[in-house]
């Protein structure tokens, strides 16, 4: 059972180096629609709005008229939010900080 775990473990890193060898949003687009069906991403970009939207403070009932999920679903990406491991907030600040980035980069060119 132990080398069954750490087999899984193993197998799920490696899931995990190769999502962080992807280097460009092309090339996660590709590997995500090869990867999960396009419910599953559609699942997960929806999961991920949710979860913007909720540390924005929006309510559960704007949240369900703006991504068309389930308020079960809302509820779970919440106590993630709340008592989870950070990853929505690392990835939202992150994805923030490259906008912003971005935007002041095309200020500096024009």
């Amino acid at each position: 059972m132990a080398q069954q775990d750490a087999r899984k473990s193993g197998d799920k890193d490696a899931l995990f180096r190769a999502i962080l060898a992807l280097q460009t949003p092309e090339e996660c687009r590709v590997f995500f629609e090869d990867l999960c069906t396009m419910k599953e991403v559609e699942d997960m970009a929806q999961r991920l709005t949710a979860a913007r939207l909720l540390l924005e403070g929006c309510t559960y009932e704007q949240i369900v008229r703006h991504v068309a999920i389930s308020t079960a679903t809302i509820s779970r990406i919440n106590r993630c939010i709340q008592y989870g491991q950070g990853g929505y907030r690392t990835i939202l600040e992150r994805v923030k900080e490259q906008q912003e980035a971005a935007g002041e980069e095309k200020t500096t060119e024009e």
